[in-house]
């Protein structure tokens, strides 16, 4: 059987089983064009519905390469073929597989499948981290690849090198029986939308679906969001899709938005078919750039991207009920889904295992701050695939392959684990590649835990070699794991191009130190940093993590000059740090994209060298945050101020001169205004907060005036409001009875005077 002949097979079972198949052809990459052209015009499958993810456009089908995957999302393929041969990128691999339709087919161009794992290739030069070179990095992550194109089902392997087909992939299964949708009356009756909304889900999952979305169209002043949650292939855009069909058909206007107008593609189309079938006559817009569909009765969905919505709901009346609908949500950052949390009708449709975009910051990250909005939220699991049937041979191939669906032990495994009763244990890659249980484990921690946990980092978890693991297992289950990076010890040009400038891969404190703080010397020092520590939910808050750390420490620190850390800062985050003797050192001026937070940097020195290090940066932080959190930082939430600089390992000087000890116990104690004066008072605030001395009693909401009145400078109404004051008035009393302890613990005889001259008693 050549290579066209197997690819029609496998095809016609595809067909027939509502399944997937995948080919690879693995050897040299000429010869694997010519025979899948020859298998292209073989199978009969339209050029507009094949796309070649690759490097070149070898092909007269679509071609995107792997660095745009993501505008598959939301699409269906007949065919994808991925050209492996100069770079296989894991996020890539897994953004494609899910966009093949059932009977579809996905082919893999690889190199030889025996010496695949020892070639070396553009995403491995990512892994190659200074000091490290290329040869550093090992092969583990193709063979493990390797391993499960070779073992699972529906996946034919090629030889190109011998002529033999290794497995033919088919797998002479009954033909599947599609599960149709609950469509009677039952489900329609008394519902808002219309019957034919439901007539046209493929599934009860899709149907239920639906009617949750019903809530968008309750006629009520409650704010409502619905999110719908699946795995790849399960509908979800496709219902979105005809519940805007149904509020368009009512006469509503609709905002859609996805990280592109492709990604959402099949909302709009299924909306166009539930309003024909409705016999609504539709206008449409420009299909490519930005989708609209009119109807008659008034009603109409457009797509905006996202940056677009956001400013729309800025600007929008008080009385606007805006619905809007976000298709791809998993591909957003997260400071971008929380700018559309001001719609009062919103839903999400979101992937669950498919790592899209910004990875699960979604799930991880904005779920929380949706529960905690003015929404009435519901949630809806759609399970029941529909490109193709349960059980689909490609997606379980992919899940594994990936550990799309890894998994932390389940609870009761490591319910009784305390610090006393775990095991510290290194996991070399070498033993999660033999052990694929520890791997999950592992793997399945730091998913779950992290909303930046993708594929790649599968691949660098065993292949990069400046990273290092470790966890503490309970009866020999995963209860707390850390992601580890070497960083610094970097040479003197390394450092002299950072500082001009450049950028060198997998150093990020050494990176943010040297270029944006202007110390060349940082990146000398050897350090480690620690990329991500999660404990299992059922044993946080016993000390796993600290114990952990403490393991780390105790490990590395005869090799090192300092620990550190960098992640989004919260008051919880800076406060269990801070207790593992960790000092923030800096924090960014700019929000991250995926988590929506502003970074801190913490460091805890190894070495008298490394100590150096902290301190000066600690000392610097301290002396010009009074100056940036009036800037770039006003909108920092004020308790990650208090936390971030509580955390602070140096106490920054407090220089007033006579005159500025005037002005502040003026204010404290008599007729002074703030405003006249800003300096001395940021500078006295922040060294309270960083030293938090003993003989100074404030509540958190005196603190938290302080801090955004004084350090950041925000308006006395907007500071009353937040704070929930009466009025400004009595905001700016209160702002003056803050200061009376910290002039009466920090002022010296000058100070004292102003007490005496305007404060009796």
């Amino acid at each position: 059987m050549n290579v066209a002949e197997l690819a029609v097979t496998l095809r016609r079972e595809a067909v027939t089983t509502d399944e997937r198949r995948g080919l690879v052809l693995a050897g040299d990459r000429e010869r694997a064009y010519r025979r899948l052209e020859s298998a292209l015009e073989a199978l009969e499958v339209p050029i507009s519905a094949t796309t070649l993810v690759g490097p070149d456009d070898r092909l007269r089908c679509e071609h995107l390469p792997q660095s745009s995957a993501s505008r598959l999302l939301g699409t269906t393929r007949e065919v994808v073929v991925v050209d492996a041969h100069r770079e296989l990128r894991p996020n890539a691999l897994g953004k494609v597989v899910g966009s093949v339709d059932g009977g579809g087919l996905l082919v893999l161009l690889v190199p030889p499948l025996e010496s695949w794992p020892d070639r070396r290739d553009g995403f491995d030069e990512s892994l190659a981290v200074p000091p490290f070179s290329l040869e550093d990095v090992t092969g583990r992550f193709r063979e493990r690849l390797v391993e499960t194109l070779r073992a699972h089902r529906g996946v034919a392997v090629v030889d190109l090198e011998t002529g033999t087909v290794e497995d033919d992939g088919l797998t002479q299964p009954a033909p599947a029986c599609r599960r149709e949708a609950d469509r009677s009356s039952d489900r329609a009756r008394g519902a808002r939308f219309p019957r034919g909304a439901y007539e046209a889900c493929y599934t009860a999952d899709q149907a239920e679906a639906v009617a949750a979305l019903e809530a968008l169209a309750a006629p009520d002043a409650h704010s409502r969001a619905v999110v719908l949650e699946s795995d790849r292939g399960r509908g979800k855009s496709s219902a979105a899709g005809l519940a805007a069909g149904a509020l368009a058909a009512a006469g509503r206007d609709v905002l859609v938005t996805a990280p592109s107008a492709r990604n959402a593609a099949e909302l709009f189309a299924r909306a166009r078919e539930l309003l024909e079938t409705l016999e609504t006559d539709v206008a449409a817009g420009d299909r490519t750039h930005a989708p609209t569909l009119e109807t008659t009765s008034g009603g109409s969905i457009r797509f905006l991207e996202p940056a677009a919505v956001a400013e729309r709901l800025a600007e929008r009346d008080g009385d606007s009920d805006e619905l809007v609908v976000v298709d791809e949500a998993a591909a957003l950052p997260v400071r971008v889904l929380e700018s559309f949390l001001s719609a009062p009708r919103i839903a999400f449709a979101t992937t669950v295992h498919g790592y899209e975009g910004a990875g699960r910051g979604f799930s991880v990250r904005f779920r929380d701050r949706l529960v905690e909005s003015d929404h009435d939220v519901t949630d809806v699991t759609l399970a029941d695939p529909i490109r193709y049937a349960g059980g689909d041979p490609l997606e379980v191939w992919a899940f594994r392959a990936l550990l799309l669906d890894a998994r932390p032990p389940v609870d009761s495994l490591v319910a009784d684990a305390t610090p006393e009763s775990v095991t510290y244990r290194r996991l070399e890659p070498a033993d999660l590649l033999a052990d694929e249980t520890l791997l999950r484990e592992a793997f399945g921690l730091l998913v779950l835990a992290h909303y930046r946990t993708e594929p790649a980092d599968l691949a660098r978890l065993l292949d990069a070699p400046n990273l290092e693991a470790r966890a503490l297992c309970h009866d020999g289950r995963v209860a707390s794991v850390a992601l580890l990076a070497r960083e610094g010890n970097l040479s003197a040009e390394d450092r002299a191009m950072m500082y001009e400038g450049g950028r060198i891969r997998g150093n990020m404190l050494p990176d943010v130190l040297t270029s944006q703080l202007r110390d060349e010397s940082a990146g000398e020092l050897a350090g480690l940093r620690i990329v991500r520590i999660a404990t299992h939910h059922a044993v946080r808050s016993r000390g796993l993590g600290s114990r952990l750390l403490e393991e780390i420490a105790e490990e590395f620190a005869p090799q090192l000059d300092w620990l550190g850390t960098g992640f989004g800062a919260t008051p919880g985050l800076l406060e269990f740090w801070r207790e593992n003797g960790y000092a923030t050192i800096h924090v960014s001026t700019t929000r991250n994209d995926a988590s929506g937070e502003y970074s801190a940097l913490m460091c805890r020195p190894t070495s008298d060298e490394g100590r150096a290090l902290r301190d000066r940066h600690a000392r610097w932080f301290a002396g010009r945050f009074a100056a940036v959190s009036s800037d770039a930082l006003a909108d920092l939430e004020p308790d990650v101020v208090r936390a971030a600089l509580r955390s602070v390992d140096a106490l920054p000087p407090l220089s007033l001169s006579d005159r500025e000890w005037r002005v502040v116990a003026g204010a404290a104690y008599g007729p002074g205004l703030f405003d006249v004066d800003p300096g001395p008072f940021r500078r006295l605030v922040v060294r309270f907060l960083v030293e938090r001395p003993g003989g100074v009693t404030l509540a958190d909401r005196e603190q938290r005036l302080l801090v955004a009145r004084c350090l950041q400078g925000r308006p006395w109404p907007a500071v009353a409001d937040d704070l929930e004051y009466h009025s400004a008035s009595q905001c700016m009393r209160s702002f003056g009875d803050a200061l009376v302890p910290l002039v009466d613990h920090y002022g010296g005889d000058v100070a004292r005077a102003e007490r005496e001259r305007f404060f009796d008693g």
